[in-house]
């Protein structure tokens, strides 16, 4: 796998994958309370049952076995039960390639949208985007010291105590980041409103926006973007590389676990849910999911049907993609209280496969799409729900 870590035009995938997310922000604006959740047991007896299904450890604790410390199952259609994906650890420190970045300033950038920023200061920096992405690339270039409050999505150990500056939901405060007097902005345009990115422009703050594309493709353009801003080019080079090799590394070791004939491969379907709001899509080919089934080494069954970007779902969407695994968002598992809401509220998926053996896989919503520097652990952590067992 190799990044491209300059782009010039957009590509259709890369523009379907920016709806995506651009509209998840808008879903998960309608209706992001969480309910009762329903991963605490893994269910089912034939065959294994699901390596974790109690949630993830606290914030900053080492909550998960990583994929090289579990054995795989023989065929991982005989595991039941519901499981949660957690990443080994919740710090992000592993990702971090340099203690003592010396940023190069000023520097002058043209962000995704066409705007000129000229960045002269970078001691408090705010890096505010739906997956957590930014902030997550921000500390992994060795500025975290820097950074000086968060979104809700940023959830790893390191920016736990930071101030949040969102409010209901994704909903940026100007008021709370004008409180925080940041030297720079980094953001993009799955978070909002547009009228407070403008009002911090307006106040004086250099603000630069990054593409909201995330996928397995935009990995590199986006850590170097933000190196990029932040004067550090030569450390964004250096950790687009070692990203590089740590994906494909995961990539690998999953493939050696996972079954390698088609018929054989997990039939996998990513599905987002928002149960408050009567919430549910499908993602299927070029919405970002696509690519972290095809690197788990499963089978996108949305895209095998024909599904592109996010769809809403529909129970002959189900039962023709007939899929062994459900994969969702924590939070999204929590609203329709857990997975027997889930089989209740959507009887299609209790005729699926995965239905019939509770294989619903759940990971928290700042790590299963963020695609960034934590992408080799979630991977990682979703490898182990899908094929180990201790």
């Amino acid at each position: 796998m190799k990044f491209e870590t300059r782009v010039s035009v957009a590509s259709t995938r890369s523009l379907r994958a920016v709806g995506v997310l651009v509209a998840l922000a808008v879903l998960a604006v309608s209706g992001c309370s969480a309910g009762a959740s329903g991963t605490n047991a893994a269910g089912g007896s034939a065959g294994a049952t699901a390596t974790s299904a109690t949630g993830c450890a606290p914030t900053g604790a080492t909550s998960a076995p990583a994929l090289a410390d579990v054995a795989p199952v023989a065929d991982p259609r005989s595991i039941s039960g519901p499981s949660t994906a957690c990443l080994s650890s919740d710090s992000i420190a592993d990702s971090i390639i340099d203690t003592d970045p010396q940023p190069v300033l000023p520097v002058t950038v043209t962000d995704n949208q066409g705007t000129e920023v000229t960045v002269s200061d970078v001691s408090r920096i705010l890096a505010l985007d739906m997956a957590g992405t930014l902030a997550a690339t921000v500390f992994s270039l060795g500025l975290g010291d820097n950074v000086v409050g968060r979104d809700t999505s940023t959830g790893f150990a390191e920016a736990a105590d930071l101030p949040e500056v969102t409010h209901s939901g994704h909903q940026l405060s100007a008021e709370a980041i004008l409180a925080l007097a940041p030297t720079v902005i980094i953001t993009d345009t799955s978070i909002g409103p547009w009228d407070v990115v403008l009002q911090m422009r307006q106040a004086g703050i250099p603000v630069v926006v990054v593409s909201p594309d995330r996928s397995l493709d935009s990995v590199g353009t986006l850590t170097q973007a933000v190196a990029d801003a932040l004067g550090v080019s030569a450390d964004g080079e250096a950790l687009v590389a070692q990203l590089t090799q740590q994906i494909e590394t995961t990539q690998a070791a999953i493939a050696a676990i996972a079954p390698a004939g088609h018929a054989d491969k997990l039939r996998i379907l990513f599905l987002y849910v928002r149960g408050n709001a009567g919430v549910y899509y499908i993602f299927g080919s070029e919405s970002g999911a696509d690519a972290l089934i095809t690197s788990l080494g499963g089978i996108d069954v949305a895209g095998e049907s024909g599904i592109v970007g996010m769809r809403p779902m529909t129970a002959e969407a189900l039962v023709e993609a007939a899929p062994d695994v459900v994969l969702v968002m924590t939070k999204g598992l929590e609203s329709v209280g857990g997975v027997d809401g889930l089989l209740e509220r959507v009887p299609a998926i209790a005729t699926t496969p995965a239905g019939q053996n509770r294989r619903i896989v759940d990971m928290a919503d700042d790590q299963i799409l963020s695609f960034g520097p934590r992408t080799p652990a979630v991977l990682d952590a979703l490898a182990v729900a899908l094929y180990g067992t201790r």
